[in-house]
């Protein structure tokens, strides 16, 4: 019986990753397809659909402004995220439950409603369709996370270490800057590595708060609208390798975290 449970297992976990990536296997076999169409047999391998995607100002261009935008936009988050953290954590506020459930909100809320809310938002102040609205937008969906990520690493202990620095005659911004700071390092790292993970993936929000200047998922979206070919699974492909990069660098934080 115990054979048969270690057997089962093992074939129902196979079955389980298969599911999830097998799309993703095929997607970058297929960019690595020599011929014009991704469909079998396949006649590879060949970096001929990278060199394209690296050659296009277009695709090249979506890539500076996504990092651009993740880069800008998850730094703003973590900072506002870490500070809405501290003060939750070391002050006390009237109805402080209820307002970190406001801060959490828009976690539970779909890209597509936050995207339409900010276009009328931005219709009705007069700020325009741009990498500046997007990366405002981008703000607004992974502050929430960066919030919850931090605020949940928040302890007893660096309250000690806080008011030794006070007594020791430190001021307060440099209890914040000098003791606070790097003793959140791995919570405020890793929040800032996911919300790139998610700017750098998102393209509700981008596709509709920019107009000219689009980011790489706005790109690929157009492409896709031609039809399928090696060089969009080349542009998924790279936009995949790097989310998993940033996902690795997210969880070796977190253990770093855990073991400290």
């Amino acid at each position: 019986m115990r054979s048969l449970a270690k057997i089962l297992s093992t074939v129902y976990a196979l079955l389980l990753y298969g599911f999830i990536f097998l799309p993703v296997v095929v997607l970058v076999l297929f960019s690595l397809q020599a011929t014009q169409f991704p469909i079998p047999p396949f006649t590879g391998p060949s970096t001929r659909w990278y060199t394209a995607v690296l050659a296009d100002l277009r695709l090249t261009t979506g890539l500076m402004h996504s990092i651009l935008v993740a880069v800008t936009s998850s730094l703003a988050a973590v900072t506002l995220g870490f500070l809405s953290a501290w003060g939750f954590a070391r002050f006390y506020l009237p109805g402080s439950a209820f307002l970190r459930g406001l801060i959490t909100l828009p976690l539970t809320v779909s890209y597509l409603i936050i995207g339409m809310g900010l276009l009328v938002l931005f219709n009705w102040v007069g700020i325009p369709k741009s990498l500046v609205a997007a990366g405002i937008g981008h703000v607004v969906i992974n502050l929430p996370l960066c919030f919850a990520i931090i605020y949940s690493q928040t302890g007893d202990h660096q309250v000690n270490i806080e008011r030794a620095a006070r007594d020791l005659g430190a001021p307060e911004w440099k209890v914040l800057l000098l003791v606070t700071v790097p003793v959140m390092a791995p919570a405020i790292f890793a929040s800032f590595f996911l919300s790139m993970t998610f700017s750098w993936d998102e393209f509700v929000i981008s596709f509709l708060l920019t107009r000219f200047d689009t980011t790489l998922p706005v790109e690929i979206w157009n492409l896709l609208r031609s039809g399928l070919n090696p060089k969009t699974n080349a542009v998924g492909s790279l936009v995949f390798g790097v989310s998993i990069v940033l996902v690795v660098a997210f969880e070796l934080l977190l253990f770093r975290r855990k073991q400290s």
